[in-house]
């Protein structure tokens, strides 16, 4: 009876879905390592000293990284790799707020206060990184 039980409760694991499974649901992007630390005291990010400012850091994910601060607690990073090309020449996006548009011919638009496409939401969203102000601090990870 004890193995029957601890068999079910092994399937039963198993079977659980981790909501981060669902991180990477697209085909396009890599989930690549993000562990970024913006010190608000910076000039180079003192704009998210403001709330609806944003900064694109270059250094770090596929393309670049857009953060967004919403309203001086909550901040929002977003991938800059447009999420329905792979990664190329053109996939890179620009920011012109509110707003995140790919380079390529297709018109693909974001929303980077939602990260959805502004024109079609059945397409893949804006792949999203963590972000938190700790402090000074704006921490962005994934």
């Amino acid at each position: 009876m004890k193995k029957a039980a601890l068999l079910f409760l092994f399937c039963a694991l198993l079977s659980c879905k981790n909501d981060d499974d669902n991180l990477n649901d697209n085909p396009y992007l890599t989930q690549p390592l993000i562990s970024l630390d913006l010190n608000l005291n910076l000039p180079q990010y003192d704009a998210l000293n403001f709330p609806s400012s944003t900064v694109v850091i270059t250094s770090q994910g596929i393309r670049g990284i857009i953060v967004y601060n919403v309203n001086n607690s909550q901040y929002l990073a977003w991938e800059l790799s447009d999420p329905n090309h792979i990664p190329n020449d053109c996939s890179a996006m620009e920011v012109e707020f509110p707003f995140a548009e790919c380079t390529c011919d297709d018109d693909n638009r974001y929303d980077i206060t939602t990260g959805q496409h502004v024109d079609n939401p059945d397409l893949y969203p804006m792949q999203f990184y963590r972000a938190e102000r700790v402090g000074n601090i704006v921490r962005i990870t994934n």
